[in-house]
Order: C-alpha cells, then structure tokens, then sequence
C-alpha cells in the first residue's frame, strides 16, 4: 500500500502519493550530491522555499533549516548571494509543472520522499544534468575550493543539490 501524502499550502491542495522509500530507487543517472534536508541547512533559497509546507515532509528536514518565512534573506544562502530568478519567469519560460507549482526544488524534495512521475521525473532530471555545465567553469575558472570564486555560479549548483563546496 502506498502513503498518501496531504498538500496543504499556499500554492496548492490535494495529495500525492509516495511509491518508493525516502532516498531511495532514484533513476540511475540521476545522482545528486545533496539531500532537501542537507540543502536546507546548508541555506538555500533565501530561506523562503516551502516555509509554508513544512507538514508535507519530514521533519527532521526542517529540524536545522534556514528559513525565512516572512521574505527572501539572501544572507541565509550558503554563499549568501542571490542566484534565483522569481517563479514568474520560470512560469514565463513553461518550466513549472501543475504538480509542483514551485518548481525544481519542490519536485526534488517530493521525488526524494518518494513520489513517482515517470514522465515529469525525466524531464526534471535532463534539467538538473543539464547545470552540470556549471561545474565545468567552476573548475577552469577557480582554484581548487576557491569557495570565494564564482559564489553565484556555486549557490546556483547547490540550488540544484550539486555540492560545488567539494571543487
């Protein structure tokens, strides 16, 4: 039997389910360095992502996250830098799903949970390996855990569970 899990928020209502365990049965290429939970604590976002979802996930997630529910702090970035575009351009370009109205990060944190949407699952996962790209400037461009050099890209990369603090 598979857990139904109850969306309650200010974007959306309704319910998934989940089909797999937490962390686990991911698509083989699909091979993030960091969990939603290590993401949060680390300080993404502003702090502002899905402060007003926190029942939809563990919340052993939440227990160390920087959060911001009242507005965006870029101080709470792990860089603490702006690297995020308002959701309305990414619903501009069509890049937002109805399943998961905040984009990127919200799909991560539901596909880690454990849900499944075939099709939505490979198209989300051929946009993360697509930043990838950023790695490869980090690397030309910076010395070796420079964590000083190229902060936006690096905030950017751990917006998409790349941990850049490693390069």
């Amino acid at each position: 039997m598979y857990k139904k899990v109850i969306i309650n928020d200010k974007m959306q209502k309704g319910y998934y389910h989940l089909t797999e365990p937490i962390g686990e049965n991911f698509d083989p290429i699909f091979t993030p360095d960091l969990s939603p939970k290590k993401m949060l604590e680390l300080g993404v976002f502003g702090g502002k992502y899905l402060t007003d979802c926190t029942e939809e996930f563990p919340s052993e997630w939440f227990d160390h996250a920087k959060l911001s529910p009242s507005h965006k702090n870029v101080q709470l970035n792990y860089f603490q830098v702006d690297a995020s575009l308002p959701l309305s351009h990414w619903q501009r370009k069509g890049w937002i799903h109805p399943a998961d109205p905040r984009g990127w990060f919200q799909w991560y944190c539901r596909y880690y949970h454990g849900r499944r949407l075939p099709e939505e699952d490979q198209r989300q996962i051929k946009r993360w390996k697509a930043m990838k790209r950023h790695i490869g400037a980090i690397k030309k461009n910076c010395m070796p855990y420079d964590l000083t050099c190229r902060k936006k890209q690096r905030q950017a990369l751990l917006h998409w569970a790349y941990d850049s603090r490693k390069l």
